[in-house]
């Protein structure tokens, strides 16, 4: 471990590399997730919203500190954000008028007076201000829990949207487009023999693994970098250094997520709500779905990381971000070695040696523009105590 790193981390009483032990349902007490009181609540309105960006300079919807817990609710931007009235649309595909979030109404009522030029589409919600941080810092989130606030979601498809876009690094002028009609597909969830399901057809039901899309810190936007056309917007599609659209479907609750602080005050957001995505995201949609989540936030003063990481019980996950997939596979495979030379003190050539022969590299989405490719570093192959 990097004496930096190792001085943060023993200030605060911490002992894995990354950060305090990955979040377990301690903290909830004895009854487990339903359990968790948080320190504060943060709902999903119009005032605590934002379309499309990271606002650096917004004053912060929540003010919390480090070591404080914080139930946040997302909305997907399904029925949110389109010009047809929300109620029309969404019961329009199907869903219920008593299924329709008051805040999706709300929100929707909204978007006359919210700026548009270099923004994306995802509904956000933030920032929340943690005391004390500041650029050159760690923050991190222990995701204590994330359930689903309607029992529906919504996916999309069409021959010329997602990985088969025109606009996808790999397309070439000569791919002719696929016979997929578009459509966007209503798709129903709930609970079978106590597991949350998400209920594709009557022969096919999908396991729910809600995850936030988007985990961020506010950005350091320049113009020229990937989502960044107007002066001081980062645009939400592409993911960075500061976290983002990462879509990295692992991130669910009993995960630890690390980012780089490059603002006073971190300045976190979260958004674009999951209710289950396959590695790759390959459509350009997930199941769209409105969630809630509760994370606790842990400030680690004078940590630097280059770029998001994650841990789990079982893994540490080193993500790579590169308009190429190849580039990226190629960062992440640095980074990795990077973290097992600083972190775990092996040479760089038996870094590269372990990365090649226990370390499983995933492509965890590719059509938001800058792609991400996960290495998973499995913990039991270090024998520490």
């Amino acid at each position: 471990m990097s004496s930096q790193m190792k001085a943060g981390l023993v200030a605060l009483g911490c002992t894995l590399a990354l950060g305090c032990a990955p979040p377990t349902y301690e903290d909830a007490g004895d009854g487990g997730a339903e359990a968790i009181v948080p320190d504060h609540v943060l709902p999903s309105r119009p005032e605590t919203l934002n379309w499309g960006w990271y606002p650096i300079d917004r004053e912060p919807v929540l003010r919390i500190a480090s070591g404080e817990t914080v139930r946040i609710q997302t909305l997907t931007h399904v029925g949110a954000t389109q010009n047809e009235d929300p109620v029309e649309f969404l019961t329009g595909l199907g869903v219920p008028r008593e299924e329709i979030l008051e805040d999706v109404i709300d929100f929707w009522a909204s978007r006359d007076d919210r700026p548009r030029e270099g923004r994306s589409g995802h509904v956000i919600t933030g920032p929340i201000h943690i005391d004390g941080a500041e650029p050159g810092d760690m923050l991190e989130i222990r995701i204590l829990d994330i359930e689903t606030r309607v029992p529906w979601g919504v996916n999309s498809t069409s021959g010329r949207g997602g990985i088969f876009s025109p606009s996808y690094p790999g397309a070439a002028p000569e791919d002719e487009p696929l016979d997929i009609p578009a459509g966007r597909h209503l798709i129903r969830t709930g609970e079978v023999d106590g597991r949350e399901v998400a209920f594709f057809s009557p022969e096919i039901q999908v396991p729910l693994a809600p995850f936030m899309g988007i985990l961020a810190v506010a950005p350091d936007p320049v113009v020229g970098e990937p989502g960044v056309t107007v002066e001081g917007v980062q645009g939400s599609r592409p993911p960075g250094p500061f976290g983002g659209n990462l879509d990295v479907k692992d991130l669910t609750a009993g995960t630890t997520v690390y980012l780089p602080v490059f603002h006073p005050g971190a300045l976190f957001y979260a958004g674009d709500p999951h209710g289950a995505q396959g590695d790759g995201e390959v459509s350009g949609t997930a199941i769209e779905q409105s969630l809630t989540g509760v994370f606790r936030f842990v400030l680690h003063k004078g940590v630097s990381i280059p770029a998001p990481r994650a841990e789990t019980d079982t893994h540490y996950l080193i993500m790579g971000i590169d308009l190429d997939l190849n580039r990226a596979a190629r960062e992440a495979v640095r980074l990795v070695v990077e973290f097992l030379t600083e972190e775990k003190g092996l040479a760089p050539d038996k870094a590269l040696s372990l990365a090649s022969i226990a370390v499983d590299f995933r492509v965890s989405e590719v059509v938001d523009l800058t792609q991400v490719v996960t290495g998973f570093i499995p913990k039991s192959i270090f024998l520490e105590a």
